[in-house]
């Protein structure tokens, strides 16, 4: 199966919430609408196969100027174990970087993968902005199971003025 990898356009909105969906029932992921992935479609990127189906998302959702967050990992049934979940955080950081951001992180069950990506595991503690967020989110989306943090500097260029949207990064 041949996948490529770029910026979301708008018209994905509804298919990147259909597949982030699927996961958001065990905790995999939140749950998102159309309408919210539409409203930040410039911080996500899909993985289109062959007949240009997403397949796979990722995006990064913005802590402070020199933190952002990896979220809505997500890769369809039929294309796993390909290690297209890797190439979407390849392609995640990639774009971090080019956004001058300094630090990844990411809250996952998922320890093997993002250690495999050398991420190393910390504490939410060591993130306030997080913590903060945390306490806006329901409670019944929290007592999923033990979710681990994991942290990644990044070696970045000085940053660059966002790009607007319509735009790739």
């Amino acid at each position: 199966m041949s996948i490529v990898i770029g910026p979301a356009a708008d018209t994905d909105a509804p298919a990147i919430a259909a597949l982030n969906n699927i996961y958001a029932p065990d905790g995999l992921t939140l749950p998102r609408t159309p309408a919210f992935v539409a409203s930040h479609i410039d911080s996500y990127r899909v993985a289109r196969d062959a007949a240009g189906k997403v397949v796979g998302c990722v995006a990064l959702d913005e802590y402070a100027p020199s933190l952002a967050e990896l979220v809505s990992l997500a890769v369809a049934p039929e294309a796993q174990g390909q290690g297209l979940g890797k190439r979407l955080i390849a392609e995640a950081e990639r774009v971090a970087r080019q956004r001058g951001y300094t630090e990844l992180f990411a809250v996952s069950l998922a320890d093997t993968l993002f250690l495999g990506m050398g991420f190393a595991q910390s504490s939410i503690a060591e993130y306030p902005e997080k913590q903060a967020r945390y306490a806006a989110i329901s409670r019944s989306e929290l007592s999923i199971g033990k979710k681990f943090l994991f942290v990644k500097p990044l070696d970045t260029p000085p940053r660059r003025e966002r790009r607007r949207r319509g735009r790739q990064a």
